[in-house]
């Protein structure tokens, strides 16, 4: 929110002054409720990427589907609005995505439904392209409507500031901590976001807790790294290397491979690096057991000759 450009989006100078004082404004309740148009703005090119699918999933995502497939995923809780998780074959009830999603849409005023394709025409022929990315826009923005109350309150389904969180937040932590959880994953967050972050004091003392991050988030919640940790597993890695890594270690690399497709091309090379890798350790171990076997027979004739 740091570079938004008040000036550029549809709004009275009013709604731009409190923009720039506050830069979140854009994505507020309170700003959406009288103008609609500001968030499909600010939103438009993410949600023609989604609905294009212009990001995919990543290896962690799929990690998270192979632990559904394996029976081992209670739940999966998620502060990113981006929508990937969906495009796994994680049921949707299974997921809990805290802030909301760009690949579902929604009134904000009546909770009528929409395909998400048929929002794209919309957004489309309605909002402006405030980005210049090419897409085909019209020259000014107008309203889109829901077709059910005639507000226009239509918008992905992600969390407005100034609103409250899902009622499924809360029911999925009720139904979930701590007695249905043996352990927790901690992947790729700063737990600063409250209450995102309470999830990690919601399981068992002395359920383990396993932290995927580059930094070592979490003191101030209880969370504890080297020596005095008990119960705390850290990896320093990106979220991707740390999931590769186990899916090796845990032999469920074939699995992962198998999805190979459906993730970004970075993901890919990460996958065929790693076969490449297992390869050449499968010729080591092989080279290196057939030598031994030769020096054996070797050996074995040589004493059954001399007895």
């Amino acid at each position: 929110y740091d570079t938004l450009r008040p000036e550029l989006l549809t709004a009275t100078p009013e709604q731009r002054a409190m923009m720039k004082q506050d830069p979140t404004y854009v994505v507020d309740k309170r700003l959406f409720d009288v103008n609609q148009l500001c968030y499909l703005e600010l939103r438009r090119p993410f949600i023609l990427g989604l609905s294009e699918n212009k990001w995919k999933a990543t290896i962690t995502h799929w990690f998270m589907d192979i632990l559904n497939e394996k029976g081992k995923l209670r739940r999966l809780y998620t502060q990113n609005i981006d929508g990937l998780d969906f495009q796994t074959n994680i049921p949707p009830n299974k997921i809990s995505p805290l802030h909301g999603s760009l690949g579902i849409i929604a009134c904000e005023n009546c909770s009528a439904e929409y395909p998400l394709d048929q929002f794209k025409q919309k957004l489309e022929s309605n909002i402006k392209d405030i980005y210049h990315t090419g897409t085909p826009a019209p020259a000014e923005s107008k309203p889109i409507p829901c077709e059910q109350c005639h507000k226009n309150a239509i918008k992905p389904k992600t969390v407005l500031y100034s609103a409250p969180l899902p009622d499924t937040f809360a029911s999925n932590i009720d139904e979930d901590f701590p007695n249905n959880v043996d352990l927790l994953i901690i992947a790729g967050t700063s737990l600063t976001v409250s209450p995102a972050n309470s999830v990690v004091g919601k399981v068992h003392p002395s359920t383990p807790r396993v932290i995927v991050n580059r930094d070592q988030v979490g003191r101030s919640l209880h969370i504890k790294y080297g020596d005095i940790s008990t119960r705390d597993f850290y990896f320093d890695k990106d979220c991707d290397d740390a999931f590769l890594y186990l899916t090796v270690k845990l032999g469920w690399f074939d699995l992962l491979e198998k999805r190979k497709q459906h993730m970004p091309e970075s993901c890919q090379k990460k996958i065929e690096e790693q076969r490449r890798k297992m390869e050449e350790q499968q010729t080591t171990t092989t080279t290196t057991t057939t030598t031994t076997t030769t020096t054996t027979t070797t050996t074995t004739t040589t004493t059954t000759t001399t007895t």
